[in-house]
């Protein structure tokens, strides 16, 4: 199986104000090629699309391949079910089957574990390994796991109380490797000493590792001409031994040429070129930026319809500008808010702080944006 993923989560939206709205003739065009490339993972979950990724998945894939040709990966959310029971699992599971358009899961994971979700998932209140260890049992998942934002001793403690799990979904990047915040690295470590394959979310870091400094960019160009940013960060994930997926949140046909193209006859990056990417990291944490993956969890419920993820996403545009000594985007800032609330509209709920899989002190940035833009 080649190690590429199709995460269904970044997909193209004819109105990038909307995230409900999906391009999915454009979709089914970027499927079509990826299973011609012999790329056959899919992953989609819950929330993606507020709500609609899986039912995009049925439009543009289930519905008009045959289930032997693809893998598909969904997820049970149960960051929204700490108030529910496991009637509501049940329900969410059977839900879920029927928007994706098959019988059974090939990947199923429980979706964000971290400390404050784990304990929900325990027997006596959700039970929620036990009740997919029943869904596994009657065919309806043929591998169970869960993805992780927290931690590593919490991801060991959690395998070790569950060592029926098969996989674990971790972010993992070059410039979160050895960052504490993220502990990419010994998390890593941790699957590797329960025995567990590793599938990789967020290896480009939600777009970051995608538009790097020019100083970074120009270390890898001077290596590689013709490889992209993106593809660096890819390869540097998928060399690892026990990696047996990554995933990328492919947006457009064009992402999805470059990241099937170096992925189709792949080869693990050299030490040399391992070393180019520890200097990218170095000149990377060196730039201030918000750790930002545009995940969009934050985005829903937001009383204020703050977008977030985009003034996040422009605030570290603009410190790079800065390096070069540009001033701030404030007609693009303007533009932002235009569609939804102001930085300054935030009235401090930290709801958003609570859904953040990074554990962002949201509210606190969305203070430095205010600064840099409304002043």
């Amino acid at each position: 199986m080649k190690k590429l993923g199709f995460g269904m989560m970044r997909l193209p939206m004819p109105d990038p104000k909307n995230q409900g709205t999906v391009d999915v003739e454009q979709v089914r065009r970027m499927v079509d090629t990826f299973l011609d490339r012999g790329f056959i993972y899919f992953d989609t979950a819950y929330f993606y699309h507020e709500g609609q990724s899986e039912n995009v998945v049925r439009e543009a894939l289930t519905s008009r391949y045959p289930r032997d040709k693809f893998l598909l990966a969904d997820k049970m959310p149960v960051s929204i079910l700490q108030d529910k029971g496991p009637e509501d699992q049940d329900r969410i599971f059977h839900e879920q089957l029927e928007k994706c358009g098959v019988d059974y899961f090939d990947y199923y994971l429980v979706h964000c574990l971290n400390s404050r979700y784990y304990p929900s998932t325990a027997p006596g209140r959700l039970d929620t390994f036990g009740y997919l260890a029943k869904q596994r049992e009657a065919g309806k998942i043929r591998h169970l796991g869960f993805s992780f934002h927290d931690k590593a001793d919490v991801l060991d403690r959690i395998l070790t109380e569950h060592p029926e799990v098969e996989f674990v979904q971790l972010q993992l990047n070059y410039l979160d490797w050895e960052d504490e915040r993220v502990q990419s690295r010994k998390c890593y470590e941790v699957c590797v000493k329960h025995g567990k394959s590793v599938i990789v979310m967020e290896p480009v870091k939600g777009g970051r590792l995608a538009n790097l400094p020019e100083d970074a960019a120009a270390l890898l160009r001077e290596a590689h001409p013709d490889w992209s940013p993106a593809s660096w960060a890819i390869r540097f994930a998928a060399g690892l031994e026990h990696v047996m997926m990554v995933l990328s949140g492919m947006s457009n046909l064009e992402q999805l040429l470059d990241n099937t193209g170096f992925m189709d006859g792949f080869r693990p990056l050299t030490a040399g070129e391992t070393g180019l990417l520890e200097k990218c990291a170095e000149i990377l944490s060196a730039v201030p930026a918000i750790a930002c993956t545009a995940c969009r969890y934050c985005v829903d419920g937001c009383p204020q319809s703050i977008p977030i993820p985009d003034y996040f996403a422009l605030y570290n545009a603009g410190q790079l500008k800065l390096r070069r000594g540009l001033g701030v985007d404030r007609a693009g800032y303007e533009k932002l808010a235009s569609q939804g609330g102001k930085a300054s509209d935030c009235v401090a709920c930290r709801q958003c702080e609570e859904k953040c899989p990074q554990h962002l002190p949201v509210t606190d940035w969305l203070e430095r944006v205010k600064k840099t833009y409304e002043a």
